[in-house]
């Protein structure tokens, strides 16, 4: 379904963010997360793109395995990072021929574990990726006439790579005049950011719908993980406190990071936001708890879990 029907309507939209597995246990353990989360029926749900090497693959089967053998809506991430134009046409055909709808066009992370000379990309930037794509969309490749949904990042904290604010804005607004239709946000804790950078869009003539980016803090690895790889995130004192209180109960870590995000989202609500974002680290218990603390009605019954085993997958997409 095509970002503009999803978003349609004045009621906010909910979904979900999977990265691929690279394991057998670990994808148990996110297929496991998608029969858990497939009754909650989100409007889409999104898969994380690597920096390079196989894990690629791993997103374009995980993408075609949502789309083929669940209920849910895939939203593949795609980035400019060691790419050709040849390489994104032939992803984009692709995901085409699977009807996927929506593509969230990022810059990108550097690899870390290979060569990279960011000089050799075709796509310097996210715009230039955004441009691609709303050409690809032009050529009438794709079975919705209006082609893919283009998203982009949105940074409520400031892009991390871009110091001078001015100047980050006049980004955003030619990455949203190149074609993008909606933007996701990185994470944040302080809603106040949230909302004075939903501000500063609308002063920039920046009107497409701002979905909130959220991520449960539900241990101190992982609070410590998002600070390293979430470069520049701001942790209120209010949630800093909690966490020292409890640090050395796991479970009430769990539970204090829970309550912080319920907040979160509450406010977000109270304040006409125009979706939210989880950040579900391939894990069900966080999201289902927020979900069933903030009332939201289930759009639709669903009938008992669809992922099925991957020798039936198989034999779907051979079909």
């Amino acid at each position: 379904m095509h970002i503009t029907d999803i978003m349609r309507g004045d009621s906010p939209t909910f979904s979900f963010e999977f990265f691929p597995p690279k394991t057998q246990a670990a994808a148990e353990i996110l297929y496991q997360t998608i029969r858990d989360l497939e009754s909650y029926m989100p409007h889409f749900v999104s898969v994380t793109y690597g920096a390079g090497g196989s894990t690629r693959d791993l997103t374009h089967d995980l993408v075609e395995r949502i789309q083929h053998t669940t209920k849910l809506d895939p939203m593949p991430h795609l980035t400019c990072i060691c790419h050709s134009e040849d390489e994104i046409e032939a992803i984009l055909l692709r995901y085409t021929r699977s009807a996927i709808g929506n593509i969230l066009a990022l810059g990108g992370d550097q690899p870390r574990d290979i060569p990279y000379d960011k000089s050799r990309d075709s796509f310097q930037h996210a715009i230039d990726l955004v441009k691609f794509i709303r050409r690809f969309n032009e050529s009438g490749a794709h079975p919705d006439r209006r082609g893919f949904g283009i998203g982009v990042a949105g940074f409520p904290e400031g892009h991390p790579a871009t110091p001078n604010r001015l100047v980050e804005m006049d980004h955003l607004k030619a990455k949203v005049d190149a074609g993008a239709d909606y933007m996701v946000t990185q994470l944040f804790f302080d809603n106040r950011d949230f909302f004075d950078f939903r501000e500063r869009c609308a002063l920039a003539n920046i009107h497409i719908p701002i979905i909130a980016g959220i991520m449960p803090v539900t241990s101190i690895k992982g609070f410590k993980r998002i600070a390293e790889l979430a470069g520049g995130t701001r942790f209120p004192a209010k949630l800093l406190r909690a966490l020292q209180r409890c640090e050395n109960d796991p479970e009430m870590v769990r539970r204090v990071g829970v309550h912080f995000a319920l907040e979160q989202c509450h406010d977000l609500l109270d304040n006409n936001v125009a979706g939210i974002h989880f950040y579900t680290l391939n894990r069900s218990d966080a999201t289902r708890v927020i979900f069933d603390n903030l009332g939201i009605p289930r759009r639709r019954k669903v009938q008992a879990p669809t992922v099925p085993s991957s020798d039936e997958v198989r034999k779907r997409l051979a079909n």
